[in-house]
């Protein structure tokens, strides 16, 4: 169902003054980011930063959040977080609310960005450059290697913030580097972001959204990535819901 045209008119204007103060909370939390990394070498302080700037931009979009199955996750644990993404709203809800020190796997273009490119480097994202292989897969073994090491990371398995509800097909190249991380890899599902700011657009449209932490899948149980790829994908689909909030055939905003 198409969105009226007040209501596409009021998510405009409500998008242009969300993007207006998206941008000095982004140099505030870039510039901390930057400089706890080189004062605090355990990254604590980088990752209080990082969850205050999830949170500060959720609160500014109006954004209620219902949590789900944090009760699954052991503290001080590394893990592999594999998240469903339709939104950039995304990453601000798992930077708020996923618990203890993680960075993402994330597109080289954002390394880019004046001083983001640089925060997110500090904070220990790592970059893949979709167009050339043997450069992702390079990064991918970094990445597995990271995690090898205690560093829990955050992976989007669809590959990309997808524009359809449905669940996309998931890459293979981030289950290659799970197996070789050997930690075990815990499904998140998002559901209603995709109705808060789909790919495309500057609209915002505040509402609830849902965040289900599912239990962790361990690697070591499959012999094969497929296998693991399998277990992961069936676990996401069962908790995520297309249609949140407003249930089948509701507004897709």
């Amino acid at each position: 169902m198409p969105m009226p045209r007040t209501r596409e008119n009021l998510s405009l204007a409500f998008g242009l003054w969300f993007h207006f103060w998206l941008v000095p909370i982004t140099v505030i939390g870039g510039s901390l980011t930057i400089l706890f990394s080189f004062l605090d070498r355990s990254h604590r302080m980088v990752h209080r930063v990082a969850r205050w700037w999830g949170q500060a931009l959720l609160h500014l979009g109006r954004i209620t959040v219902q949590v789900e199955g944090l009760e699954h996750l052991v503290p001080g644990q590394t893990y592999i977080y594999a998240a469903n993404h339709r939104s950039n709203f995304d990453i601000f809800l798992l930077l708020a609310f996923l618990p203890g020190p993680f960075a993402f796997i994330a597109k080289e273009s954002l390394f880019r960005i004046p001083l983001f490119g640089q925060a997110i480097h500090r904070m220990g994202c790592v970059p893949v450059n979709r167009e050339n292989v043997q450069q992702a897969i390079r990064s991918l073994n970094r990445a597995a290697a990271k995690v090898k090491q205690g560093a829990s990371l955050a992976i989007y398995p669809e590959g990309t913030r997808a524009t359809t509800p449905e669940l996309l097909p998931f890459k293979k190249g981030v289950f290659i580097m799970a197996m070789r991380g050997g930690q075990p890899v815990v499904p998140v599902a998002l559901s209603g972001t995709r109705f808060i700011q789909p790919r495309g657009t500057i609209r915002v449209r505040p509402g609830p959204v849902k965040m289900v932490i599912g239990p962790p899948i361990f690697p070591q149980k499959y012999r094969r990535k497929e296998e693991l790829m399998a277990a992961v994908y069936q676990s996401l689909a069962a908790d995520y819901d297309p249609d949140f909030p407003y249930g089948p055939g509701g507004s897709d905003g």
